[in-house]
């Protein structure tokens, strides 16, 4: 007997959190956060909460999985044992080894490496609530870690998925929508030179599906590269402020 599936989209053709079909959750973000790490960051992204720690450049240690020409980045990428549904095991699953390699790859491509040979750079992910597209979420909570760490890079990676419910493309598929829809395709690129940096599908599109995606996909990275700017610019005038604020008290 086949299980009837639940509907995705109302009557109304809006999704069941009341959004249209390519339109972003609310997006909060921070930077700074923590004072022990040389950058870090807070983001929410609907019911996604994400903090990000990085440090470095520094010396890699065991020496010999150092690069002569290059710093190597290191990402750990962890959930939180309170972040899912039902409790998980402390211990990393094998989806966290693999995401944890996927961001690396991603985030190696936006930052000037050769710059520290025989060096590293460690980011530090934990998802402390998930709700769907938590990739795509720590990659952009990465982004601003590095640049709060004063990173040299060619410019911020942002993500956003797109997926397919109810056989309609839709932006930024929430926990239900991952799960229950027909597919999800996480995408992220360099703003500033349109280079993609991930991208990979989970389901069924077509090659007219994917193209459109692709186009779904930038125009939402450019609405969250935005809110991006916004936070770093939103730290950066608060420190002018006390800077001017410490100079009128030394007059």
């Amino acid at each position: 007997m086949n299980e009837v599936k639940t509907p995705l989209l109302r009557e109304d053709g809006q999704r069941l959190d009341g959004r249209g079909l390519y339109e972003l959750r609310p997006i909060s973000m921070r930077t700074g956060v923590l004072t022990r790490a040389d950058g870090s960051s807070y983001l929410t992204w609907g019911n996604n909460k994400i903090i990000c720690a990085v440090y470095g450049p520094r010396e890699l240690h065991p020496k010999h999985l150092a690069l002569p020409d290059r710093a190597i980045v290191r990402v750990e990428y962890r959930l939180a044992t309170f972040s899912v549904g039902e409790r998980k095991s402390p211990a990393p699953r094998r989806r966290e080894y693999e995401l944890s390699k996927i961001l690396a790859e991603s985030i190696d491509t936006m930052l000037f490496l050769e710059k520290f040979p025989n060096g590293t750079i460690d980011v530090y992910i934990t998802v402390l609530d998930a709700d769907g597209g938590t990739r795509c979420a720590a990659l952009t909570a990465a982004s601003l870690g590095l640049v709060d760490a004063g990173i040299p890079m060619r410019g911020m990676v942002t993500g956003c998925a797109v997926g397919k419910i109810d056989g309609k493309m839709v932006v930024d598929l929430s926990d239900i929508e991952d799960k229950e829809g027909e597919g999800d395709m996480p995408v992220a690129m360099i703003h500033s030179t349109g280079e993609i940096t991930l991208l990979q599908c989970d389901g069924q599109f077509n090659p007219e599906e994917v193209k459109e995606g692709l186009k779904l996909s930038e125009t939402a990275i450019g609405q969250v590269y935005q809110l991006q700017r916004e936070a770093l610019l939103s730290k950066y005038s608060q420190i002018e402020e006390s800077l001017e604020e410490l100079d009128e008290e030394e007059e």
